[in-house]
């Protein structure tokens, strides 16, 4: 009455021959989970890696949106004003000044700084080029703009009537109806 189980069951086949079978995995059936466990593994990266490059693709756009609220702010301000004409001196200046409060990513105005120095992911105004610049932290995803290191540069300028159309500003001639933060270069970012 009562035999014990054992983790090996008898199968009887024909001819009276006793096979044995282990209640386990086969190496065949361990290879595969492992092959399966690897595959899932390596989606969830690549899925972790886009979800990190659009981060940064959002947060550097954010501050660029950010940056032309507070452009347009400045605009509404000299217009209600009456002082357009003084927004052609803003232009080359340093949109972030207009912040109340500036990104915890932004390193401040450098002379001249080398970006290949300065630590990717970073916002800050070269004075020297009178340019806004964001340095790129994810870089494979990243093209266009300035190369080595990969970098987005914007600049402020008068957006103006082009009465004489020589395709410059010029102050007395020129009509001035705003300002524009805008790509130095022109840029994307991909998937």
């Amino acid at each position: 009455m009562g035999k014990k189980v054992s983790r090996e069951s008898q199968v009887t086949r024909g001819r009276g021959y006793v096979v044995h079978r282990h209640d386990g995995f086969s190496l065949l059936e361990l290879v595969i989970v492992i092959v399966m466990i690897s595959v899932l593994l390596v989606l969830a990266i690549s899925r972790l890696l886009a979800l990190m490059v659009d981060a940064e693709r959002v947060t550097m756009e954010t501050v660029a949106g950010t940056l032309r609220s507070a452009i347009g702010m400045k605009v509404a301000e000299d217009i209600v004003k009456s002082t357009v004409p003084e927004l052609a001196a803003f232009e080359g200046g340093n949109p972030m000044a207009l912040l109340a409060e500036t990104p915890r990513n932004y390193l401040g105005e450098l002379d001249g700084a080398d970006p290949a120095k300065l630590e990717d992911g970073n916002w800050y105004f070269d004075k020297r080029d009178k340019t806004l610049v964001y340095l790129v932290r994810n870089k494979g995803f990243f093209s266009g703009g300035q190369t080595d290191p990969p970098r987005a540069r914007f600049a402020v300028r008068v957006v103006y009537s082009d009465r004489n159309g020589n395709g410059v500003f010029d102050a007395g001639v020129d009509e001035i109806q705003g300002l524009r933060l805008s790509p130095v270069e022109p840029y994307s970012w991909s998937r």
